[in-house]
């Protein structure tokens, strides 16, 4: 890791959100991206505990100046939905006034998820660059977990978000997902992806919070090798 990247993985429960049941149980994992040099910042899949999070990099000697959401789901970006309502987004601009950077077939649903206005949100599509002092972070469009699930990729580091665990993959029976296009992101989009990427899932599923990505692909049952058809008899719920 080049010294000038800022990178941070906090687990929901234990680094925030503290005494928090819920942020405990589910396990996520939020990222902080930076550059040390301009001092700047950006939080991906600030929920729980916005303030917490903002107050952690602040302590590191940086600013947050934005923020990355993976998906619309709440325990990502907070909100009301299925009958759970969590704090996230609509709060972290309480705290910060930053823009919110979403994938362009997700920002709808973000929006409708968290209320945040279309004015907080920037759209952006596969390959779009988020620019963070001299810090580059690729965004990746990954469908199937959500229409608009996206993938980060800055230096040799992906934030899979719910898209690809390091056992496993993102569920494909919730509102807007979708079995056939999980396959082909996992099957093509990530195949892209150098053995030496490292994979930052947006949940701890595993014993390790990390793994390099040729070791995710010798032993994630969702990326071996096969065909569509037992690919969706497996994982298409």
């Amino acid at each position: 890791m080049n010294d000038q990247l800022y990178f941070r993985q906090f687990l929901s429960g234990r680094d925030f959100a503290l005494g928090d049941p819920v942020a405990r149980g589910m396990r996520n994992l939020v990222y902080a991206i930076g550059d040390r040099v301009s001092g700047e910042a950006v939080l991906i899949d600030p929920a729980y505990d916005p303030a917490g999070l903002v107050s952690l990099v602040q302590a590191d000697g940086l600013a947050v100046v934005g923020a990355l959401a993976t998906h619309y789901h709440q325990d990502h970006v907070g909100g009301t939905f299925e009958g759970m309502s969590l704090s996230g987004i609509a709060q972290l601009l309480d705290v910060v006034d930053v823009p919110i950077h979403v994938q362009r077939d997700e920002a709808p649903w973000v929006q409708l998820v968290t209320g945040v206005g279309e004015d907080s949100l920037v759209s952006h599509d596969d390959g779009d660059q988020i620019m963070v002092g001299d810090v580059a972070i690729s965004l990746l469009h990954t469908p199937g977990h959500t229409p608009g699930s996206s993938c980060f990729v800055v230096d040799d580091h992906v934030v899979s978000g719910d898209t690809l665990f390091i056992d496993g993959c993102g569920r494909t029976d919730l509102p807007g997902s979708d079995p056939v296009a999980m396959y082909e992101t996992l099957s093509q989009r990530l195949a892209t992806l150098a053995d030496s990427t490292v994979v930052y899932p947006g949940h701890l599923y595993s014993a390790e919070p990390f793994a390099r990505m040729d070791e995710v692909r010798a032993y994630n049952v969702a990326l071996a090798p096969m065909s569509q058809e037992s690919w969706l008899r497996l994982f298409a719920a």
